[in-house]
């Protein structure tokens, strides 16, 4: 073991292994960026808690490769059905829409927050890498060069040095109270119970809501992948909350009037207060906050576990560059383009919450999908067209079902998968540019739209990448490596191109 005369190295010290501290692992890993990934709790978590995952999480998921493997474990949102009395009122939570060329993941995922981590890991260990349980940060300096941090692990403290330190440790985060990032916000007197048990005698076709009960709100939602359900029952303010089995056993009966329920004992429980609180900065120097450890917000809406998910996926490509040689200012745009993200995310979900709290429809609507968050007034942004269409620069990149001269039919999704950015050149040849800036691969299509004669790489026999992308002939597309537009330029400046990867990733091609 290291010492303190002799620290260990590595790039990049992730604290938390969460849902954003894993989702940031995979993405360094598969960079090549070495890494050290640690957590404090002695085992991975087992609760439900963050059950849901967007639209715009499952792209990620897609291009990191793990959504097949949380698709066949998943399952869509049941309809709800709110008991009143003896109405029953069947809702749904989100809106039904049906995949286009553009958007192929439309319906939200459930699937326990535990199961999805497992996951998560699964595929880090196939990649070769693993988190280091009860392994806890106790403390860390910075100066110029990186941080030097120290770790209390099972035989003792151990002393690590790394070029970064990212905070994703969560709502109580050590490294944004030692960072002293103020955590403004509110947390309401709202509090509830969260369980996950087995239910017998009770239907596992719809999440199961009294939203009137006396004593408050209770909601059984069934879990996917098992027998379990989820339970939340609302605290009455300054109302103990007792974790007994036998307490949350009569929340049940009391407040569903189910006398024919076979309650089994909790698998896990927790407690959880309504807070909504976002950092004042997400960076200082070589330490940065991600996830919860930045943002905490009300469960209603499904937000959070996605938004942390999209805070990692933004800051890891970032990190990589950086550590090829981009310069730091690189850096900068994680929290200029993250920190309003949060913000207006907190504001939807607080918004949900107040619908539940006056037991108006709670439908989830396009803006709980996360498909049209956009960094368009972001540095790392150049829409050089003069006459723009509805996608600009800054936006999702959308799919499109494109044509391979080998391999028939592709997605665009499989051409912007992968650590690289892309370049797409829309009826024109491509423009002279390094295919490798600062050890960050550039990958250049060609596409001939659909009546074009010219060899190109790929064809738009359909137009689905025109109309999704707004495109005249000439123009070109640059897509960053966490699928955002980055530039679109038109024909007449094709070194727009060059000037962009330069600025942003280095002067080193090659």
């Amino acid at each position: 073991m290291s010492n303190r005369h002799n620290p260990e190295t590595t790039e990049v010290l992730i604290v938390g292994a969460g849902a954003a501290g894993l989702v940031l692992a995979l993405d360094l890993a598969r960079r090549g960026v070495q890494f050290r990934l640690v957590e404090k709790l002695e085992a991975p978590f087992a609760g439900s808690r963050g059950k849901g995952l967007q639209p715009r999480s499952m792209e990620i998921f897609e291009d990191l490769g793990v959504l097949g493997d949380l698709q066949a474990s998943g399952n869509p949102y049941p309809p709800v059905h709110s008991y009143d009395g003896g109405q029953v009122k069947v809702s749904a939570i989100s809106q039904a829409r049906s995949p286009t060329p553009a958007e192929p993941h439309v319906i939200p995922l459930m699937l326990p927050q535990w199961r999805t981590e497992e996951i998560l890991r699964a595929h880090l260990q196939a990649a070769g890498h693993a988190p280091e349980f009860g392994v806890e940060l106790v403390g860390f300096a910075q100066d110029a060069d990186g941080v030097t941090a120290s770790l209390n692990t099972r035989t003792g403290v151990q002393q690590i040095r790394a070029r970064f330190l990212i905070g994703c440790d969560g709502g109580r985060s050590f490294v944004r109270r030692a960072l002293d990032i103020s955590f403004p916000g509110e947390s309401t007197s709202q509090r509830a119970i969260v369980a996950d048990l087995r239910i017998d005698n009770l239907a596992r076709d719809a999440w199961h809501q009294w939203p009137k009960a006396e004593g408050g709100h209770l909601a059984l939602c069934p879990l996917p992948g098992g027998d379990t359900f989820q339970m939340t029952a609302a605290l009455a303010e300054g109302e103990e909350a007792d974790l007994s089995d036998e307490n949350i056993h009569a929340l049940i009966r009391q407040r569903s009037g189910l006398a024919e329920l076979v309650l089994h004992p909790p698998l896990w429980r927790s407690v959880f207060g309504v807070s909504a609180r976002l950092a004042e900065r997400y960076r200082v120097g070589r330490v940065f906050i991600t996830g919860d450890a930045a943002h905490i917000h009300p469960p209603t809406g499904g937000q959070g576990l996605n938004t942390s998910i999209q805070d990692a996926y933004n800051l890891g490509w970032k990190l990589a560059a950086v550590l090829h040689g981009a310069p730091d200012a690189l850096l900068d745009t994680y929290e200029a383009e993250r920190r309003p993200i949060a913000a207006d995310m907190l504001r939807l979900s607080m918004g949900y919450l107040k619908a539940m709290q006056e037991n108006r429809p709670m439908q989830r609507g396009r803006d709980a999908q996360q498909l049209d968050l956009a960094y368009r007034d972001s540095v790392l942004t150049q829409e050089l067209r003069a006459a723009p269409g509805d996608l600009r620069a800054g936006d999702r990149a959308p799919d499109a079902r494109l044509h391979d001269p080998q391999d028939g039919v592709v997605r665009l999704f499989d051409i912007l998968k992968g650590p690289h950015f892309t370049l797409l050149a829309y009826q024109s040849e491509a423009p002279e540019i390094h295919h490798r800036f600062n050890g960050i691969d550039i990958a250049v299509k060609t596409v001939r739209a659909a009546d074009a004669e010219r060899v190109a790489d790929l064809a738009d026999v359909d137009n689905h990448l025109r109309d999704a992308y707004g495109l005249r002939a000439g123009q070109l597309v640059l897509v960053r490596p966490d699928a955002y537009v980055a530039l679109i330029a038109d024909a007449r400046d094709n070194e727009a191109v060059a000037r962009y990867l330069t600025r942003w990733l280095g002067t080193q091609g090659n």
